[in-house]
């Protein structure tokens, strides 16, 4: 299974040839994989690549339902699944986005961008999907509720934790993919930071039995990421192109609303409110109030840091991403004008060095 065509062979596990073979050597891992599930002996230790772990029966009113918790052995399953994802990364980008930007000939810099909103279009959209059928599905939507009650959720669905372990390997096979693509040094912090405060808060929501908080606000980050790089990649095909990113502004602070306040309104008055005021690991239970601002902390620095917040001294344009953006001159951290889209897009072209995202 080739991905790429290549006019040159490199010298057996030398650094290019990593770089160039990677998605084949990753399938070449799954396969083995796969291969173990034929055979009685091997068959165990396959299921615990393949499969969640730590499978519990938890009864109910009419009959059992089989729920799942975390433990080391995730770790398993999502390095596995990280092989999966490097091999849908070079697929995406060897039928999808080379053919596509071949046709445009686009520079070096719009080349690197191009490929990074592509990539993360199709991975947003696939997340939006499945984030709605899983929240739909157990409930989340029709009882906000459900997010803080019962806590800590500790015995998840199956949906819910595999959705959250595939999160996990998608933004771990982030890091050797910087390398895999020859990523230029300007971007690599950028991309290292949004990669890695996806991971904290996706981890943070998993382990600390938030999954269910967790989800939503994934929706409603997901749905803004997927409308900002879909403006993005029609920019780079039209120039003049410009009214998604109108549309983007208005959805990104109704977004940053509703994060915030379901942030704020699950942690900061639900958990506060329940009776289970202890630090207990053991049972899962993390809800203390030093947790509980520390979560809130966390979210709101992060906020800053990519845009979720309006910082108080907005920077001037062209400006290092999406802060850029969301202030003006004189707003004082008020949100850009729809009208001035155009700004997000001159804030990503006119340096090689600035970026228009900061996720």
């Amino acid at each position: 299974m080739a991905f790429r065509r290549r006019t040159k062979s490199y010298p057996l596990f030398s650094q290019e040839f990593v770089i160039h073979n990677h998605a084949d050597i990753g399938f070449c891992l799954v396969l083995c994989v796969l291969i173990g599930l034929m055979f009685e002996v091997t068959a165990k230790t396959a299921f615990l690549f393949i499969l969640p772990q730590y499978n519990v029966s938890v009864p109910t009113a009419d009959s059992e339902t089989v729920h799942y918790h975390y433990g080391p052995k995730d770790l398993v399953t999502i390095l596995f699944y990280i092989f999966i994802t490097i091999i849908l990364h070079a697929v995406v980008q060897e039928y999808i986005l080379d053919k596509i930007s071949k046709r445009l000939h686009l520079s070096k810099v719009k080349h690197s961008k191009f490929n990074e909103s592509g990539q993360l279009v199709v991975f947003h959209l696939s997340s939006v999907i499945w984030c709605f059928y899983v929240v739909v599905t157990e409930g989340y939507l029709t009882n906000p509720r459900s997010l803080w009650e019962d806590y800590p959720h500790v015995y998840l669905p199956f949906q819910v934790k595999f959705f959250y372990l595939c999160q996990l390997a998608y933004w771990l096979h982030a890091l050797p993919e910087l390398y895999f693509q020859k990523v230029r040094k300007e971007e690599i912090p950028r991309q290292l930071q949004y990669i890695c405060l996806y991971l904290v808060h996706i981890a943070g929501a998993y382990l600390l039995n938030l999954s269910r908080l967790g989800l939503i606000l994934l929706l409603l980050q997901y749905s803004t990421e997927f409308l900002f790089h879909t403006a993005r990649l029609f920019y780079f095909a039209d120039e003049n192109n410009e009214k998604l990113f109108n549309a983007w502004a208005a959805v990104f602070g109704v977004t940053r609303l509703f994060i915030l306040t379901l942030a704020v309104l699950a942690i900061g008055f639900g958990l506060a409110r329940m009776e289970n005021q202890a630090f207990d690991p053991e049972r899962g239970n993390f809800n203390t109030l030093l947790c509980s601002w520390n979560c809130l902390d966390v979210r709101s620095e992060d906020r800053r840091e990519t845009g979720l917040l309006l910082p108080s001294e907005p920077p001037s344009l062209p400006g290092p991403g999406l802060l850029s953006l969301q202030s003006g001159p004189q707003s004082n951290g008020s949100p850009l004008p729809l009208s001035s889209a155009s700004r997000c897009t001159a804030a990503f072209t006119s340096s090689p060095s600035t970026d228009c995202h900061k996720h």
